[in-house]
């Protein structure tokens, strides 16, 4: 006799009360192993994929790609005695409070929301029948959700029927698919070429859409990108912020780079100049203790922290995220290099975990590496200072009375002025400029 039990949506990381789906790994019918990766979520943190606790068969998938869900509720239904050889049932109390088990190595709990309701997000739903008899009609995989871009929507067509319209000269961003999914077809496109049928004013797929009359895209905002919103206008609005500027001949630090880089001990690291910032960072905060302390309101207090777990703002496609390198301070260079190449392969692939996004207490973002000389960045909230690395430029430079060409580059420091005042501040900011400037000033320190 088959047995159901339905897999919910846990606290993957603490706070959560939603996340969005992704991906599903899995469809109706297929036979799956313990801990086996079924689904892929987007929390307000990362995308996290979510291993299933019972081997079975997955019987139904309760959501669809793109739809937001509440933490408890069912994914999917899964079928844990498809050949009906299992022991006799336990009791109803022992089935529920397995049933309300976490996945290994999450959290669990009850959240309270105001959100409206979803489809398909109810808690209590009745056993589902059993899989239908090999011969019948397979069951169709939920319509995968479009791949977009910064921009937006993107219509979803298979690469002949994209050819086939750039041919015709058929704008895809104006048609409406009829195929599940709302998937354009070689059909659509020829009937619009024909003019047999309007192409569709207002074009919608998941959390996106599309206006043909205005061409305007909207995309809604969830996910990292909201909560990358919320927190910088929680710590605008709460933290006064100070933003100090240094202009840096980093000349000598370019060099030592150069000839590092070619030493056996550095062999196949990839060190960047933002290595030598972070190294830069966790010697000057030990002189300046204020910029890795944390202003607690609620308690009243500056809680002084004995070690740098430095943050590290990575643009990814799916928003800004700040994954730490924890305990940087006691890192050598080239582990920081090592630790920065990681960190930003994971980012870059969207596959940071929560946990490594959490209990930072200094950032740095480089903006450098969009070309960018400066800016005024906006610290992190539990933290009380951001530094921002620019780009290096061949510059004009006044050396020992002479003008020469050196490689410069411009620092910018945003601090919390709650914790950290203008002297210390300055201090910081002087001291990793003078370790970039001169990398052997470090033995002073």
């Amino acid at each position: 006799m088959p047995e159901y039990k339905q897999f919910p949506l846990s606290d993957t990381a603490e706070g959560l009360t939603e996340a969005d789906i992704l991906a599903w790994h899995v469809k109706p019918g297929d036979a799956v192993t313990v801990n086996q990766i079924v689904v892929e979520v987007e929390t307000a943190k990362a995308a996290v994929e979510l291993p299933i606790p019972w081997a079975g068969v997955i019987t139904e998938l309760l959501v669809e790609v793109g739809q937001t869900v509440e933490v408890g509720a069912p994914l999917l239904t899964l079928d844990v005695d498809p050949d009906g050889k299992a022991a006799p049932a336990a009791a109803p109390e022992a089935a529920a409070e397995e049933e309300m088990k976490p996945l290994v190595g999450y959290g669990s709990k009850a959240v309270e929301t105001k959100r409206r309701a979803r489809k398909a997000a109810a808690v209590a739903v009745a056993a589902p029948p059993a899989p239908a008899p090999m011969a019948s009609a397979p069951v169709a995989p939920v319509a995968p959700a479009p791949v977009a871009p910064a921009g937006g929507y993107v219509p979803l067509a298979k690469p002949p029927v994209r050819k086939l319209a750039k041919d015709l000269g058929i704008d895809l961003y104006a048609l409406t698919g009829t195929a599940d999914g709302g998937v354009i077809t070689r059909e659509d496109v020829e009937r619009a070429a024909n003019g047999s049928a309007p192409a569709a004013a207002v074009a919608s797929t998941g959390d996106t859409s599309y206006d043909a009359a205005t061409r305007e895209r909207r995309v809604s905002i969830k996910g990292v990108r909201k909560a990358t919103a919320a927190a910088m206008v929680q710590s605008a609005y709460t933290a006064p912020h100070v933003t100090e500027f240094l202009t840096v001949d980093v000349t000598p630090m370019m060099e030592l780079r150069e000839k590092l880089k070619k030493s056996r001990e550095f062999s196949g690291v990839k060190l960047t100049p933002l290595a030598f910032a972070a190294k830069a960072v966790c010697l000057a905060a030990k002189r300046t203790p204020d910029v890795n302390a944390v202003w607690d309101e609620a308690a009243q207090e500056i809680v002084y922290k004995d070690y740098v777990h430095l943050g590290i703002a990575a643009a990814t496609p799916r928003g800004l995220v700040v994954p730490k390198i924890f305990d940087a301070d006691a890192m050598s260079l080239k582990q920081l290099a090592v630790a920065l190449t990681e960190l930003t392969d994971v980012a870059r692939e969207g596959k940071t975990t929560p946990a490594a996004m959490v209990n930072g207490t200094f950032t740095i973002t480089n903006v450098g590496v969009f070309g960018v000389d400066t800016g005024t960045p906006i610290i992190n909230p539990g933290e009380s200072a951001i530094l921002a690395v620019g780009a290096i430029r061949d510059t004009p430079w006044v050396v020992d009375g002479e003008i020469k060409v050196r490689k410069v580059m411009q620092l910018s420091l945003s601090f919390d002025h709650r914790v950290v005042d203008g002297q210390q501040g300055s201090e910081f900011l002087a001291d990793v400029g003078a370790l970039l400037a001169d990398p052997a000033v470090a033995i002073t320190y």
